[in-house]
């Protein structure tokens, strides 16, 4: 059995048990291929409620919870805390990237389901984790590259900050999707096409194949290795005959 379909009955054990059991249960923190995954299979689910969610609305590795509330009769949290690391002597310190985040905590040997996004906004990293490994992660995690970090827990994050989106337009040929994202992130259509057989585009959570796909209103895309953007559809025509959409890019 493959690792896509490890993962699968993995979702469905979880929901069963949450059904059978009356609990709450609950995954690691999960990739765009991981969440795509679970898509294929909700429909197996025979009814069992599930919310998924990482610590904020936009993030975009995120656990998925089985049951609800309104179901089990109780609440339960999901168990996810948000750490805040930042440069002892700012003066001194390296530009951190997310690359020099992710290192130093794989360097602490804990696996990456262990996290979900990583946002660094003015080389502070906010870094979303399970709560299990909080305490241990604030002991240990003293410096990324060659910057000493002081760290401490994120009880309230920086409102409209940490997922700042700008709005763009662009003129389009067509409203299908590789279109779409060649024009935004300036590529050929063949090299826009070429994304989808690498199987580096996803769309709301889900893996898209289909370079015609057209986008519907507030679709969150996905492009590995570029970026994201939520597509909120074309607003007018140009006097060539082009559409002029209108998009929302993740900076």
């Amino acid at each position: 059995m493959d690792t896509a379909e490890l993962l699968k009955k993995r979702f469905i054990e979880l929901a069963r048990r949450s059904y059978n059991s009356g609990i709450f249960t609950f995954t690691d923190f999960l990739g765009l291929s991981e969440l795509s995954a679970f898509e294929e299979i909700k429909r197996e689910l025979q009814g069992v409620s599930y919310t998924l969610f990482g610590g904020h609305a936009a993030t975009e590795r995120k656990m998925i919870r089985f049951g609800s509330p309104d179901e089990l009769l109780y609440e339960e949290p999901f168990p996810i805390a948000c750490v805040k690391a930042e440069p002892r002597q700012e003066k001194f310190a390296d530009r951190l990237s997310h690359r020099d985040i992710l290192g130093a905590l794989m360097n602490l040997g804990l696996e990456r389901d262990s996290f979900g996004d990583i946002v660094i906004i003015n080389n502070v990293a906010y870094i979303f984790m399970k709560s299990t490994v909080k305490d241990y992660v604030m002991e240990s995690l003293t410096r990324a590259k060659r910057t000493e970090l002081k760290l401490s827990e994120a009880i309230e994050l920086p409102e409209g900050e940490l997922f700042k989106t700008e709005e763009k337009s662009v003129q389009l040929s067509s409203e299908r999707l590789d279109a779409v994202i060649a024009k935004l992130f300036n590529l050929s259509r063949e090299d826009a096409k070429n994304l989808f057989i690498r199987e580096l585009v996803f769309v709301s959570g889900k893996l898209m194949t289909n370079p015609s796909y057209t986008p519907k209103r507030d679709d969150v895309i996905s492009v590995r290795g570029y970026g994201r953007f939520i597509y909120k559809s074309y607003e007018t025509t140009s006097r060539k005959g082009k559409l002029c959409a209108k998009v929302e890019l993740y900076v």
